[in-house]
């Protein structure tokens, strides 16, 4: 990331900060929230400045949905940048390639996208189809699924593609991860050298600019701090938000919140649900 970060915002902290040690956590109470909504609830945050964290069952597994699509980005430009992709590469578009959620590629069929579009697809609005085929284009799950411990993280289980991976049964490993090892790898694309600044601010832009999930950590944020984020939902209620929230000066917060098991609670109330506990994370860490 030549000290940029794949969310844009090691301008806005001193690269020392990124070997802050994490001190204790704070306290931090979502209980009430899980009983209210009979689901359950999944959250760390780290404030990036002073290494504090607040957690709340932040070492269970929880479906990641679509929060994974940044990092599938994150791995993608790292291929460009070893020569072994193109940003400009065209891709055909087929009907066969065409599940539910496709904003952007429903509407190339017959046509191309560039590998570069369809990683904004998959970012920006969460194409499905966008984030199969880049899995497909880079060799297979196989690959995609390797490419994790070279990032650091050997717990996240990838097992499956779009739209299976949203199954969310309860008790099942597969397509899951652990709240507060989706903090260290977002703290990971943002403060180490892993991609390039001008690929960093690729990233960054379709993270900030992406219109999904207003209700849910976007809503938890105080006012005039900027979100840079990516959410994710699955069956049984299960809704997910994960990303950094920037103030106006000051230390960035990484937040991971994942919420599953709710199905009778209406998506508003699910929304909310994640927005109240980013509301208490943030309170936790001294930082509302």
């Amino acid at each position: 990331m030549a000290g940029a970060g794949a969310l844009g915002l090691a301008a806005c902290t001193p690269r020392s900060q990124t070997k802050v040690k994490a001190e204790a956590a704070p306290d931090l109470f979502l209980n009430d929230l899980e009983t209210r909504w009979d689901g359950r609830l999944g959250v760390a945050a780290l404030d990036v400045g002073s290494g504090v964290r607040a957690l709340w069952r932040s070492q269970e597994r929880f479906p990641f949905c679509s929060t994974f699509k940044p990092f599938l980005a994150a791995a993608i430009l790292q291929r460009v940048q070893r020569d072994e992709e193109r940003l400009d590469r065209p891709v055909r578009i087929t009907s066969a390639d065409i599940i539910p959620h496709a904003p952007v590629t429903e509407k190339a069929v017959g046509r191309t996208l560039t590998i570069r579009e369809l990683m904004q697809a998959a970012v920006e609005v969460s194409d499905n189809p966008a984030a199969n085929i880049l899995i497909r284009e880079m060799g297979g799950i196989g690959v995609w699924r390797s490419w994790w411990p070279t990032f650091g993280d050997t717990t996240t289980v990838i097992s499956r593609l779009e739209p299976d991976l949203n199954t969310a049964l309860p008790d099942d490993p597969r397509d899951t991860c652990l709240p507060e090892q989706t903090v260290a790898n977002i703290r990971e694309m943002a403060f180490s050298d892993r991609l390039t600044p001008a690929h960093d601010a690729l990233l960054h832009g379709w993270l900030t600019a992406s219109p999904t999930g207003p209700n849910r950590i976007k809503a938890g944020a105080p006012e005039g701090w900027s979100v840079a984020h990516k959410t994710g939902s699955g069956a049984r209620g299960t809704t997910n938000d994960v990303g950094m929230l920037t103030p106006l000066s000051g230390s960035p917060v990484i937040i991971a919140a994942y919420f599953t098991g709710a199905a009778s609670a209406t998506e508003d109330q699910r929304d909310a649900v994640i927005a109240e506990a980013t509301r208490r994370a943030l309170k936790a860490l001294g930082r509302d």
